[in-house]
């Protein structure tokens, strides 16, 4: 059996090779315009998923920010319901005017630690204090009347000193 081509068929083949080439040239010419207005056409709708607006069938649903979840009443549809039971004036438990239970505001390690720096250095300020404690001033801005109450520290224009 004779497997070569001859001339003939390799014309044949080529000329069949050349035709589908030109075809599916052709038709990717012919669909080219059509892929560039779907891609136009998809970057429209993501852009238009973030704008507000009137909804439509085959829009997102819209999303719901932090609030009231949904099936919950508004404040003027529950002024208007009518209660059952009289809602008591405030929470039991300790009596109004009183602090919490706990540790009490400027006894903790940082408070001490604040004092100590106080001593060491009277005078100094609550920035150079955070600097030395490597702490933010806020902090302080909280902790230092609280010993000013217990008589511990006394403030004198910017900065504070030790008493007694």
């Amino acid at each position: 059996m004779d497997t070569s081509i001859t001339s003939e068929e390799d014309g044949i083949v080529t000329d069949f090779l050349d035709e589908k080439r030109r075809e599916i040239t052709d038709r990717l010419k012919e669909l080219k315009p059509l892929v560039d207005e779907y891609s136009r056409l998809e970057a429209a709708a993501s852009a238009l998923d973030g704008v507000r607006g009137s909804s439509t069938a085959t829009a997102a649903p819209r999303r719901r920010g932090p609030g009231r979840p949904r099936g919950s009443v508004s404040r003027a549809k529950a002024k208007t319901a009518t209660r059952t039971v009289a809602k008591p004036a405030r929470k039991p438990g300790r009596p109004a005017g009183r602090r919490r239970a706990g540790r009490r505001k400027g006894s903790g390690t940082r408070a001490a630690e604040a004092l100590s720096f106080v001593q060491g250095q009277p005078g100094i300020t609550i920035p150079e204090l955070a600097a030395k404690m490597g702490i933010k001033q806020n902090y302080l801005y909280r902790v230092l009347p609280g010993l000013e109450q217990e008589n511990k520290v006394t403030k004198k224009g910017r900065g504070w000193h030790p008493k007694g």
